[in-house]
């Protein structure tokens, strides 16, 4: 028997940066951009709200970049305050590295698994797949899934019924596939 599960995003995750106003270390992304021109030079930002006191900071986007140098359609997108851009460029490792930020995806994601019945007697083939680098416990994942409990897949693991060619422990955000045999 084969199934296939889709992690998928419900809604931006919550970014990681200390407020200056407040003791949070939170902010949602408001999926609002700033483009501010200087002659020839933008700046493009994505605007976030503290989630405890609503102040709001700048995700640096492009810094004194050249008309010329940015493809229109993402400006035409920032200018249109795009979610799904705010979403592509919160996945970018460039983005967070300039910025000094990190993404907390606790309650952003859900797991599709079809909703199908396991049987007892027969070994399952079950590929994962992620829509976006969402990065996630596999054991959670298959706990979830399963309707198992995180020990029980813990176990299935040591035991050899649960055998993966990826690493199950610690976090993935690529695809992957394992087979469960109960």
């Amino acid at each position: 028997m084969h199934e296939d599960w889709v992690v998928k995003p419900v809604r931006l995750p919550l970014i990681r940066r200390s407020c200056l106003d407040c003791s949070s270390e939170t902010f949602r992304a408001s999926g609002k951009f700033r483009v501010n021109a200087n002659h020839k030079l933008l700046d493009i930002w994505l605007l976030a709200l503290c989630t405890s006191c609503g102040t709001t900071t700048k995700v640096n986007i492009l810094e004194r970049a050249h008309v010329r140098s940015i493809r229109p359609e993402m400006l035409d997108r920032a200018h249109a305050n795009d979610p799904m851009l705010a979403f592509e460029l919160l996945q970018d490792g460039v983005v967070r590295r300039r910025n000094h930020i990190s993404l907390d995806w606790d309650d952003a994601w859900r797991l599709e698994t079809g909703g199908s019945e396991y049987p007892e007697d027969e070994a399952i083939d079950i590929s994962v797949r992620f829509e976006a680098q969402i990065p996630v416990r596999p054991v959670r994942l298959i706990a979830d899934g399963c309707g198992l409990s995180r020990g029980e897949v813990e176990r299935l693991i040591a035991d050899g019924r649960l055998v993966s060619a990826v690493r199950l422990g610690g976090k993935l955000s690529s695809d992957f596939t394992f087979t469960l045999k109960r």
